[in-house]
């Protein structure tokens, strides 16, 4: 693929600091992308990815769908010669996992009560 097609991306992170920029071919899907941000995400910081099921990608306002590729995501300014899109990058841990530390906060707690009747 010659280098002109290639799009540049920069991933912003919850700190304002980046991941990137790295380039991708246009067929490169979102899962992929994903990826690439659990594999280079600092290891200095408090809040990290367990897995690419974690990470929601935002560009232009939408949240970005695995199955999607970059050309597909019709990104803004994508036209545009030697220009690097930032897409925030959101870790959000996966519903089960937070269904199941929600189920283990929820047990029902015993409560004792005592009455003394004089």
């Amino acid at each position: 693929m010659p280098e002109e097609d290639l799009v540049e991306l920069k991933f912003r992170l919850y700190d304002g600091s980046d991941i990137g920029p790295f380039r991708y071919s246009p067929a490169a899907t979102v899962a992929m992308l994903k990826e690439r941000v659990v594999t280079e995400w600092p290891k200095d910081k408090k809040i990290a990815p367990k897995s690419a099921n974690d990470v929601k990608l935002i560009s232009a306002g939408k949240i970005l769908e695995n199955s999607k590729t970059v050309g597909q995501c019709n990104m803004p300014f994508g036209e545009l010669p030697k220009v690097v899109i930032t897409m925030h990058a959101v870790v959000q841990p996966s519903l089960a996992k937070a269904k199941a530390e929600k189920k283990v906060d929820e047990l029902p707690k015993k409560s004792i009560c005592l009455c003394a009747i004089l």
